[in-house]
């Protein structure tokens, strides 16, 4: 198995110029969110990580020799990422067809290393995360359900469910699906929809698949956020990392 992180933006939203670094180099606790994923998937036994990079795309290179991290590191790069994520997506899809299981991992979360091991270990070959404590609107990214089974994946669902918790922006693919996805991708970019998220093609896959494809397992007990705005830093560093059991930066809370 080997990671896939999605690390290309600028992260307008947060209010990064120019000048500033991507958002996976934020540090709290002394340790920027790349070494963290880098030191958990290690912990986890994944043994290999690409990383997609586009703005300030030397200063992730830099920060991945200054961690000198135990497992591979190898980057691609993404020459068009202002425009949406299915790009960084699409660039790559010659890993994600390689015949091997996909940890998909967006690079701008801080999260407890419970949850990756959720995931990794996980016997759901297809599986996303989902979170019940979800804030209300239309900015969240919804994983619904309806009689057990995932129904709908958007920010603003379109299907009848029964309920719906916040999706973690983690995913455990299967060599297939990860194929299958990355095709999806391209076909996205090539049709001029490069300006969309990668979610988009992954909601397609989804509802066209059986509906025993793709499964979920539920972390509401495990503490995360993805940053995305400036309140969201603040949420991490006040919230999220003192909740933290197994923070490789301190080797616990």
């Amino acid at each position: 198995m080997k990671a896939v992180i999605l690390a290309a933006g600028r992260g307008r939203r947060l209010g990064s110029g120019d000048d500033s670094a991507p958002k996976i180099l934020l540090k709290f606790g002394g340790g920027s969110l790349l070494e963290r994923h880098l030191a958990i998937l290690h912990a986890c036994g994944v043994a290999e990580a690409v990383i997609v990079v586009g703005f300030a795309a030397d200063r992730i290179r830099e920060e991945v020799a200054r961690i000198g991290p135990a497992i591979r590191v190898s980057f691609i790069e993404n020459p068009r990422f202002a425009e949406g994520s299915v790009v960084s997506l699409a660039v790559a899809e010659p890993v994600m067809t390689r015949g091997e299981p996909v940890l998909l991992m967006d690079g701008d979360v801080l999260y407890d290393r419970r949850l990756m091991e959720r995931l990794v270990r996980t016997g759901i070959d297809n599986c996303l995360l989902l979170d019940r404590t979800i804030e209300p609107g239309d900015e969240p990214v919804k994983l619904c359900i309806r009689d057990g089974r995932i129904v709908d994946f958007h920010k603003v669902p379109k299907n009848a469910h029964d309920w719906h918790g916040e999706s973690v922006g983690f995913f455990r693919l299967s060599p297939a699906i990860a194929e299958a996805l990355a095709g999806r991708a391209r076909d996205y970019v090539e049709s001029g929809r490069g300006a969309m998220e990668y979610e988009e093609p992954l909601r397609d896959l989804i509802l066209a698949s059986p509906p025993e494809t793709f499964g979920y397992e539920d972390v509401s007990d495990l503490p995360w956020t993805e940053i995305d705005f400036p309140e969201d830093v603040v949420k991490a560093e006040t919230e999220v990392r003192p909740a933290l059991r197994d923070d490789p930066m301190t080797g616990g809370a």
